[in-house]
């Protein structure tokens, strides 16, 4: 069975925690996972019921405004001025989950994940049959074989964001070595304290995107994560490999999602009013963990705290769950992170005020 390969789903064993948290008089404050609470912006709904009487199969490769809004938005936002391969996708979880096959990787193959990193990079790899192996050295990894290398920057959970030099690092061994890079950028417009680089940054490969891939979302800067509205773009050899492949599997995303993100991604004005509702819910949570005892690390942008009491992260949780908040364990994202919990931005004002009030 393929599921006998794969690890437990992480969020079941979150469910004694959860059920403390919901305990509370108040009711719980769920921080663990980072789902959108705020509305979808009205031109995204708009854009989505006037393109709702769609009878006909969609184009799996995006129509063709859809294409040239996702590149539009990669060479203004992600400075990238090459020919761009671009493709919807059905959120990014499938996409991070299936690339790995999708990509040729076999058994025997090795593929490298960041030590601390979202679970679904291992179950991808493990999907495919091949080994996974966590690492931020890739000097670490001696002459060892790689057919794949992902990296997350803005990363989930940390908040830590790679800066160009270290992209460029990345993407020159794995040139030499015939590897692909895939860049998880998912937090990309959600940078606080440094700005987030696309690895597609003329900064970082000038241009070329040969064996380069970087992977978006409009789930977090548009609150759209109930649409499914993920998109990617590079290397343009590798993404008509991927196209061809996707035409056969069926993997196409909804004309009506289509259409709205067409509209999403040409209207910066909702991602900015977004963005300041994240600011100053951040500036809440983070004063008061902080007078709570507990350590930030990282946390310079995406929509998450990762923060530390000095103990296992389970002890954490627990505590966190007797005052009715319930946060994400470190080990959800790798042994590495055995003492950190995840804090996530994403609960209304109120809910927010909640956890503030209960945390001081």
């Amino acid at each position: 069975m393929l599921s006998s390969a794969l690890p437990d789903f992480p969020w079941d064993l979150l469910e004694p925690a959860k059920a403390k948290a919901a305990a509370h008089p108040d009711g719980i404050v769920d921080l663990s996972i980072g789902t959108p609470v705020d509305p979808v912006p009205a031109l995204i709904r708009q854009a989505l019921t006037a393109a709702s009487d769609a009878p006909g199969y969609p184009l799996t490769a995006g129509t063709p405004a859809l294409r040239a809004a996702i590149a539009d938005w990669f060479r203004r936002s992600c400075n990238a001025s090459g020919r761009l391969g671009v493709l919807p996708t059905i959120g990014s979880k499938e996409l991070v989950a299936w690339l790995p096959t999708l990509l040729g990787v076999r058994p025997g193959d090795t593929v490298v994940i960041p030590s601390v990193c979202y679970p679904t990079y291992e179950v991808g790899v493990r999907l495919a049959g091949a080994t996974v192996v966590r690492s931020d050295s890739l000097t670490a990894l001696g002459p060892a074989p790689v057919k794949l290398i992902w990296i997350n920057s803005p990363s989930n959970p940390t908040g830590k964001v790679l800066p160009p030099a270290h992209l460029r690092k990345v993407v020159e061994w794995a040139r030499e070595r015939g590897a692909v890079v895939v860049s998880d950028e998912c937090y990309h417009s959600l940078g606080w304290e440094t700005r987030p680089v696309s690895v597609l940054d003329d900064e970082v490969t000038g241009g070329d995107y040969t064996g380069v891939l970087a992977v978006h979302s409009l789930s977090k800067r548009s609150n759209l994560a109930g649409y499914r509205a993920g998109y990617l773009g590079g290397d343009p050899a590798l993404v008509s490999e991927l196209l061809a492949v996707r035409k056969h599997a069926g993997m196409i995303v909804p004309a009506p999602v289509q259409a709205a993100m067409v509209a999403a991604l040409g209207d910066e004005t909702h991602v900015a009013a977004q963005r300041e509702l994240y600011a100053a819910r951040r500036d809440l949570l983070r004063t008061a963990l902080t007078k709570a005892g507990f350590e930030i690390s990282h946390s310079e942008a995406g929509l998450y705290l990762w923060s530390t009491r000095g103990e296992d992260c389970w002890q954490t949780v627990d505590w966190l769950a007797e005052r009715g908040i319930l946060a994400a364990p470190g080990v959800f994202y790798g042994p590495a992170a055995a003492q950190q919990v995840r804090v996530a931005l994403t609960a209304t004002d109120e809910r927010v005020a909640a956890a503030v009030a209960r945390l001081t």
